[in-house]
């Protein structure tokens, strides 16, 4: 049972691959996608320490639906959070 999480990710990974070898040639939106799902986390991440160091008492939880969110929608997904997140808070 310990070794669930480890084990998420390679099911994880080989569902990536096989995903990939469907996809043919659709290859290039799967790639695009991840790429802006990682640039979205990262930009989160970047974004909550900004704010955070600036004494604001706003963050964005890093979790699988912001993660697609900024994977779909990339760079206005992640403004589209924070909007959502600032609204809820006023």
């Amino acid at each position: 049972m310990e070794n669930m999480g480890g084990m998420a990710a390679i099911l994880g990974v080989c569902l990536v691959v096989l995903m990939i070898g469907a996809m043919g040639k659709k290859v290039e939106w799967l790639v695009n996608f991840v790429l802006r799902a990682v640039m979205g986390t990262i930009g989160i991440y970047g974004l909550n320490f900004l704010l955070a160091s600036q004494q604001f008492p706003v963050a964005v939880g890093i979790n699988p639906l912001t993660v697609l969110t900024s994977g779909i929608l990339g760079f206005p997904g992640v403004i589209v959070l924070y909007g959502i997140h600032f609204f809820k808070i006023l």
